[in-house]
């Protein structure tokens, strides 16, 4: 309303009030006006009363929702679960030992030194050395470390009901990890020794900034070249589920016009989906075991959180966060070199942090630091996963399809562990941590006509 209606409509309303009442009082004397004195204005007691509070919602409780909804995994199962991700606990600690032995022999046995001072027969150009250093180096520390990788990979896999995959289409995976492997540390390796010749003692500095760049690199090019050597995609084809993830994906303003289905089954009985990329390579993914083994709403609840991940950048905060991460880890690096060298490196014939024959030293340390920031990488997942959790529930709105999905997760995730057994060994929230915020999105949205028949579930 503008300034002239407002000012006409104070004015209107001072003539209906005050010129009938003058009217009424100009037939009076004149001196009658004179001889009247002040009088106090009128008053009137008012009388205030809180409003009483309605609760016009079906009674939910959150609390007890989850335990009904966690009970439904028991017996067998749960203790399966429950022995499968504890396992995992025990294999972090024994992958670490391992490759500390591995990195060991290299040294003390001066295998390194041997290989580094062939690759320098070789070639007297240093990246040239440093290529062929990298190649022998992957290869002996994958024989060395195969009859640990077939039994985590493989064996185990198989022994949970996990694994789908004969021998040799593992061995066949396996070996195209092994060639990415490899490929990876031919052409980033030189690059990174080059950083540390130029930058001497700030090498560190500058070599947490190049793997700064790599995990954007990784981010970006994952999906459209890496993740396809592994699977095939194939367009999902027409029909509700695709039209309505298409649909969330336009309200989410997430550039997708096409759902690709992976044929994950010829893996794992595991299920999943993403919606990964960065710069540009953004693609909407789901597993053929999802769609076998969830319903439709389940489905969309888990393209939900996935959306969740692009929708709050978390591919930037994770760039971000774990770069810091490197950047610390680099720094440990550089002080852990020198010290480990000043009493092993002549032994070993390794002194500078440029010699390439101290990589499995740099590969050592950089396992114990990973090792030790667990938790912390950890909780910076985990986050991310919670926040993700609560934008699928509010995009979607389906508490009870997140919540049911989340117990067929049960089968390679611990549902209920101690308090800092998930702040430690966990990267997404638990199940029951899950659960239960579903659980409580539904008691706070139970008025919702969507929501409130679903008051009796579980």
């Amino acid at each position: 309303m503008s300034l002239n209606r407002i000012a006409g409509a104070v004015l209107a309303l001072l003539l209906l009030t005050v010129l009938p009442a003058a009217a009424q009082n100009s037939s009076a004397p004149a001196d009658q006006f004179a001889q009247a004195g002040p009088r106090a204005a009128p008053t009137r007691q008012i009388e205030v009363h809180a409003l009483p509070v309605m609760d016009t919602t079906p009674q939910f409780d959150a609390s007890r929702a989850t335990t009904k909804y966690l009970a439904r995994v028991s017996g067998a199962a749960r203790a399966r679960s429950n022995a499968y991700f504890e396992g995992g606990y025990w294999l972090m600690l024994l992958n670490l030992v391992y490759g500390l032995v591995v990195a060991g022999l290299l040294l003390g046995l001066r295998i390194s030194t041997s290989i580094r001072d062939w690759a320098a027969e070789r070639t007297h150009s240093r990246a040239g050395q440093v290529m062929i250093y990298a190649a022998i180096y992957v290869a002996i520390v994958t024989v060395a470390e195969l009859p640990l990788s077939i039994y985590e990979g493989f064996m185990r896999e198989h022994g949970y009901g996990l694994s789908n995959q004969t021998f040799p289409a593992w061995a066949g995976d396996f070996g195209i990890l092994f060639a990415l492997t490899m490929g990876l540390a031919v052409l980033v390796l030189p690059v990174f020794y080059a950083v540390i010749r130029a930058a001497r003692e700030n090498w560190w500095i500058w070599s947490a900034a190049v793997s700064a760049l790599l995990l954007v690199a990784a981010f970006a090019l994952y999906p459209v070249f890496v993740a396809p050597l592994f699977n095939h995609y194939t367009p999902l084809p027409d029909g509700p589920i695709r039209t309505e993830i298409l649909s969330l994906a336009r309200a989410n303003q997430i550039p997708a016009d096409t759902v690709y289905v992976m044929d994950a089954s010829r893996q794992s009985s595991r299920i999943s989906a993403n919606v990964s990329g960065f710069l540009g390579t953004t693609r909407i993914a789901l597993t053929d075991n999802l769609l076998k083994q969830a319903g439709h709403d389940e489905v969309l609840a888990v393209v939900g959180h996935e959306m969740g991940h692009y929708v709050m950048d978390h591919a930037t905060r994770l760039i971000l966060l774990f770069g810091l991460v490197y950047a610390l880890g680099f720094a440990f690096l550089h002080w852990g070199f020198r010290t480990v060298t000043d009493f092993f490196g002549g032994y070993w014939n390794v002194r500078r942090v440029d010699d390439v024959a101290g990589l499995p030293l740099l590969a050592a340390l950089a396992s114990v630091y990973l090792f030790a920031m667990t938790p912390v990488t950890n909780s910076i997942l985990r986050s991310c996963e919670a926040q993700a959790d609560l934008y699928g529930l509010n995009a979607v709105r389906k508490p009870d399809a997140f919540a049911s999905v989340m117990l067929k997760l049960s089968t390679y995730r611990k549902l209920e562990p101690g308090t800092w057994e998930e702040r430690i060994f966990y990267d997404h929230p638990s199940g029951r941590s899950r659960i239960e915020t579903a659980m409580v999105w539904k008691k706070e949205h139970i008025a919702d006509p969507d929501i409130r028949d679903t008051a009796g579930t579980p």
